[in-house]
């Protein structure tokens, strides 16, 4: 019975383990998506962080990642910036990959 006890908990562990680097890769994507749209928008280095930690702490609104896109889109079309969905999904796809990278590099 201990053989089934140690396979479960390495699976339990596995498991946190690839929900915990999901959360930090989406973490990142959020925040390199949010210094994208900074430096779109034109901010200074100070407002670009701030406004990075903004569209990491919108995607705790609700789950998938509508709340970021919404978000990017509003705020972008309102400092006057040419941008459509498609092109911030294609953004959030390429820092998803890029954060990955980051993140893996790490480790």
């Amino acid at each position: 019975m201990t053989m089934f006890d140690d396979r479960e908990r390495a699976f339990e562990a596995k498991f946190a383990h690839d929900e915990e680097m999901l959360f930090r890769v989406h973490a990142r994507r959020n925040r390199l998506l949010g210094q994208w749209a900074a430096e779109r928008m034109k901010l200074t280095q100070a407002e670009a962080e701030a406004y990075a930690k903004s569209v990491v702490h919108t995607d705790f609104e609700e789950a998938g990642d509508e709340d970021v896109v919404r978000k990017l889109l509003g705020d972008l079309i309102a400092a006057g910036v040419d941008v459509n969905e498609d092109e911030i999904r294609t953004a959030l796809d390429a820092k998803a990959i890029e954060a990955r990278r980051q993140l893996m590099g790490e480790v």
